[in-house]
């Protein structure tokens, strides 16, 4: 015979079960492994962050909903994060450093930098560059966003979704628009045409990537497709890619607000390009040793042993893609070269279909090979349009 079962009894009982399953929760919590991993960890503590492919804290995107709930009630753990499939491929894992700086800002500037970087030549570094033209420009880069690319407007403790939007005809008719726009960041560069073509590239636009040398063609070379200014907008960011020396001079004038004083771009206005309110925390600059790292890691050619050593460097999109990479959570890459480019014209913008041309300038080859094994390894998502 049972014994009696009371209301007591069953208040009792209820209570046991709540207190029993809230330490099974607590244990099975403490005894799993952290799995998820993410490049550059921002606001992370001791309990939260893990050494990551270098060594770098990276923080673990894949925790519970309810563990991040309390303090972040709006975040989206990051199920798939682009650092994971990195660190489960023997290959991405050797290559990927985070904790290599992405930017140069004035408070990493030393004499030690000075002397490292002083043995290459730009884009890698300032051999034959003026000291004073650089340290003047750095000098103004002091502020702590300067340093970081996402800087306050990351979502904290969010997933990070970047889109990085190449100009490649493949994006013509692909209505990827919105799926762009709903990244949480879009990375543009060069000859970034939207009017028009908003269905297919989408119209939000959070970084805009060049040298002056490939900003000023773009708007010569595609006026007549629609590129008559570069994006400008309240919460965009310039990321200037430091191939020469007109760069520096470039970006000092326009934190300046003042015309270019010598070179080649002397008497220019910045404000003609980046508008008339553009203080220094809408400017960053790409760390020559990053561009170093990332060539000698990802895009190292042959043609860096050829004749044309003193021109190779990887294209403005390949650096705005590792970038997002070493930066972001996600990166979707769309408007880049694929295996079956020669079904699409060079530009989505083009009036008339034009051939993809390989300039000696960019293995663009070896590029495209790197996107695909990167998007095999899951690491990136490459939008394929089979036309």
């Amino acid at each position: 015979m049972g014994l009696p079962r009371g209301p007591l009894f069953w208040r009792l009982l209820l209570l046991g079960a709540v207190c029993s399953g809230i330490l099974l929760t607590l244990f099975s919590a403490a005894g799993r492994p952290h799995r998820g991993l993410r490049p550059g960890a921002r606001n992370t503590t001791a309990s939260q962050a893990f050494a990551g492919p270098n060594g770098s804290a990276v923080w673990d995107k894949e925790a519970p909903s309810s563990a991040l709930s309390s303090s972040h009630p709006q975040s989206r753990p990051c199920r798939h994060s682009l650092a994971r499939a990195i660190q489960q491929h023997p290959h991405f894992r050797a290559l990927f450093n985070f904790s290599q700086p992405v930017l140069l800002a004035g408070g990493l500037f030393s004499q030690e930098l000075w002397d490292s970087l002083s043995q290459r030549r730009a884009p890698y570094g300032w051999q034959g560059l003026p000291r004073q033209a650089i340290a003047s420009t750095l000098s103004l880069l002091n502020s702590s966003e300067s340093a970081q690319l996402l800087g306050s407007r990351e979502p904290r403790g969010d997933c990070i979704r970047c889109a990085v939007v190449g100009n490649g005809g493949i994006l013509n008719g692909s209505r990827q628009g919105l799926n762009i726009d709903a990244h949480d960041y879009v990375f543009r560069l060069n000859g970034a045409v939207i009017k028009g073509f908003e269905k297919d590239v989408g119209t939000k636009t959070s970084f805009y990537g060049f040298t002056v040398n490939t900003m000023k063609n773009s708007l010569i070379a595609y006026s007549t497709e629609g590129f008559t200014s570069v994006p400008r907008g309240q919460d965009l960011r310039y990321i200037f890619i430091p191939s020469d020396l007109r760069d520096y001079v470039m970006l000092r004038s326009a934190i300046l607000g003042v015309p270019v004083p010598s070179g080649t771009d002397k008497g220019d206005r910045p404000q003609t390009y980046f508008g008339p309110q553009a203080p220094a925390s809408k400017f960053k600059l790409l760390h020559p040793a990053f561009i170093s790292y990332l060539t000698e890691r990802f895009l190292k050619s042959k043609r860096i042993i050829s004749k044309f050593k003193d021109l190779y460097m990887p294209s403005t999109g390949a650096l705005m893609l590792l970038t997002a990479l070493h930066t972001c959570d996600q990166v979707s890459a769309y408007g880049f070269i694929t295996s079956n480019y020669w079904k699409f014209s060079d530009h989505y913008f083009d009036r008339v279909k034009r051939p993809l041309i390989f300039y000696a300038n960019h293995d663009l080859s070896l590029e495209a090979a790197l996107w695909w094994d990167l998007h095999k390894a899951g690491v990136l998502q490459l939008y394929q349009h089979r036309a």
